[in-house]
């Protein structure tokens, strides 16, 4: 358990400090970018695999990994499934935020834009009124277009980092299985967030403008701190990973 106690202090850490890096690490991407500085590289491709298989899946593969983790380590804690499925209800709300938002996207780009006839937009196709239907003719559509990305890497880290500070107050010492089980699940969960904040980066480096990602990134940041800073401060809502228990009569209470 001691491998696990030192990861609840780098988590604590992480918590505090993982949105101020994400906003640094799209101030100087996003610099780099505006003067030339990067070359292309693997990740410049939109067709790299970490962006295939992870990033475009990124709300499937966080929810898939958060739902046993938050599944197994409340109810260890609270041998409570009323508390452990109100937990669980996180990821409904994560899913909603995530289609609301991205919906919100597509619909002020769509607004805000107008179909061309290339990327040089020097022919405008005004027949066409939304991007579905300029791409369908072959056509380019330019309008205000939200970084997606940059907004879903930043919830999609900062809620895994804030479900994990569970482990401050999980203790598995009495069953082996158990312990293997969260460990597995914690090395997952921080490599999907190293693989996160990564392609955050590579998105601030490689692509977008910069007002995109920032609008992105604050969408992010605001729904972690409108959840976790505010809502799940209340009664009537999901709450908050337990943080509070205590170990000595949790263990006595699983040796009954």
């Amino acid at each position: 358990m001691a491998g696990l106690e030192r990861s609840a202090g780098l988590l604590r850490a992480a918590r505090r400090g993982l949105p101020w890096l994400l906003l640094l690490l799209l101030l100087l991407g996003s610099a780099a970018r505006a003067l030339g500085l990067p070359p292309p590289s693997y990740l410049s491709l939109k067709r790299n695999l970490l962006n295939v298989y992870f990033v475009k899946l990124a709300w499937a593969w966080t929810f898939g990994l958060l739902l046993p983790f938050i599944g197994v380590t409340n109810y260890c804690l609270t041998r409570n499934m009323q508390d452990v499925l109100r937990r669980l209800s996180t990821l409904l709300v994560g899913t909603a935020v995530w289609y609301v938002c991205t919906q919100f996207f597509m619909y002020i780009e769509n607004f805000t834009g107008s179909c061309y006839k290339s990327s040089a937009l020097d022919v405008l196709y005004q027949e066409h009124q939304n991007k579905h239907r300029c791409h369908q003719a072959g056509g380019f559509w330019h309008g205000f277009d939200i970084s997606g990305h940059s907004f879903l890497l930043t919830y999609c880290a900062l809620m895994i980092v804030e479900e994990m500070a569970v482990l401050e107050v999980l203790n598995t010492d009495w069953s082996s299985r158990l312990h293997g089980v969260v460990n597995a699940l914690f090395v997952a969960l921080s490599f999907l967030v190293t693989i996160w904040v990564l392609m955050f980066l590579s998105t601030a480096v490689y692509f977008h403008d910069f007002s995109h990602k920032l609008f992105g990134t604050l969408v992010g940041l605001s729904a972690w701190y409108g959840t976790y800073r505010f809502w799940y401060l209340k009664p009537f809502s999901p709450g908050l990973p337990p943080q509070n228990t205590c170990l000595s009569s949790k263990k006595s209470s699983y040796s009954r």
